[in-house]
């Protein structure tokens, strides 16, 4: 098939929708950011959609902290990977401190988190190994599990019986080719706001020998009585073998990191290619995540207004009849019913004319039939921006009820 023939044909539900609705594909198109605002299109919104749950973005320090490592060490330093010619004594102390949070023995910084999982589970695995996963694992991990050469089975979303069963079945296939059993779950679901059962899968070690490696990249920072993570606000911790936590979330920065024991840690550390070949996070970038990881230590405040704002928009918009599903997070997903030129309708209806910013998500990623907007609640936000998304909600629910997208083109600009 011709090549572009075949990227045509690809492009997927909402890109194939907006080229045929409106001529063209575009991206929108980010100008600014102030704080929960931003510049888009040339007018100030409303942002829901920026992964800041702290709102260290934009902090004082953490901008000083990354103009000054800028400043001292230059975009180029450290020349290599870790390995060769790449480490500092500022990548291993940011590695200590993350373990000690974590409550892990050591921890190893890595480069990006998607990348990061992919390389860990391809890591951590050979083809006489059997992974088990959560059926809604974020694609980092589904992209990491198409890597393994051996067996991998698939339990239902947070259902534990198929879990159990997976886990049996997963066991006889190990006992059969001498390898182990790698069980793959998140902390935070991203997309649904649902926590992970960790707690639980932690309980099945009493009937399965297997270990337990989990995505946290949502929770790091915002769960638990310290922000350690999922893990301590479920009370297991002892039982998560490897724990894994991005700083594009909580920390608004780039890169990742892995935390276990020395030695699973060592061996990631010379033995993972993403990280072996590649060249060592920049120091500005490991000078300012040691000032953000400092504030999300020191500053609680952030964590409990991250929470007053996310509880205050889910019991509003539930009050108001929408329908937040499972989610016992900050991320709130709101789910309505519609199909997709009423979803692209809707969203742009709320850009253009409310100057509300929000994720839109649509089918194949959840069923026909559904429009999932997504929010993303922060520290930044504040209860006036939560009763103004509230009030515009309701007028574009009550729209999207009368018929009133149903045939309407709105076109990005």
């Amino acid at each position: 098939m011709d090549i572009f023939k075949k990227i045509s044909n690809n492009m997927g539900p909402l890109g194939q929708h907006l080229k045929w609705s409106h001529g063209y594909f575009s991206f929108p198109r980010l100008e600014g950011e102030i704080g929960s605002h931003m510049q888009f299109e040339g007018k100030e919104h409303l942002v829901w959609s920026l992964n800041n749950y702290l709102g260290l973005a934009n902090d004082p320090e953490v901008r000083a902290a990354d103009a000054k490592g800028a400043a001292d060490f230059g975009m180029a330093y450290p020349m290599g990977a870790r390995m060769m010619s790449g480490n500092s004594k500022y990548h291993e102390a940011l590695e200590q401190d993350l373990a000690k949070f974590v409550k892990k023995d050591d921890a190893f910084l890595l480069n990006y988190g998607y990348q990061g999982m992919v390389s860990i589970i391809d890591t951590l695995v050979d083809r006489n190994d059997v992974i088990v996963y959560d059926g809604e694992s974020h694609a980092c991990i589904i992209d990491g599990v198409r890597l393994h050469m051996g067996k991998r089975f698939v339990y239902k979303h947070n259902d534990l019986e198929s879990c159990d069963k997976q886990l049996e079945r997963a066991t006889k296939l190990a006992e059969q080719t001498g390898g182990g059993i790698l069980l793959i779950t998140e902390g935070v679901f991203g997309m649904s706001g649902a926590q992970g059962k960790l707690k639980e899968i932690v309980a099945l070690k009493d009937k399965y020998d297997f270990r337990l490696l989990i995505d946290d990249a949502h929770g790091f920072g915002t769960m638990g009585a310290t922000g350690a993570g999922t893990h301590e606000a479920q009370d297991c911790i002892e039982g998560v073998d490897i724990y894994f936590g991005t700083f594009a979330k909580s920390m608004a920065g780039i890169g990742a990191f892995v935390a276990s024991t020395e030695e699973i840690v060592n061996y990631l550390r010379y033995n993972m290619r993403s990280q072996t070949f590649a060249k060592a996070l920049p120091m500005p970038m490991v000078i300012g995540l040691q000032k953000r990881f400092e504030l999300l230590k020191s500053r609680p405040e952030l964590r409990e207004k991250l929470w007053n704002i996310a509880t205050a928009l889910q019991t509003g918009l539930r009050e108001r009849g929408f329908d937040t599903g499972v989610t016992n997070t900050m991320v709130t997903p709101v789910f309505l019913k519609g199909d997709l030129n009423e979803a692209t309708a809707l969203t742009m209806d709320l850009r253009k004319n409310y100057s509300i910013f929000c994720s839109i998500v649509v089918y194949p990623v959840i069923p026909k039939g559904l429009i999932q907007l997504r929010l993303i609640p922060t520290a930044m936000h504040s209860l006036a921006d939560v009763e103004l998304t509230l009030s515009a909600f309701t007028e574009v629910g009550e729209k999207l009820k009368a018929g009133h997208y149903k045939e309407l083109k709105m076109a990005f600009a």
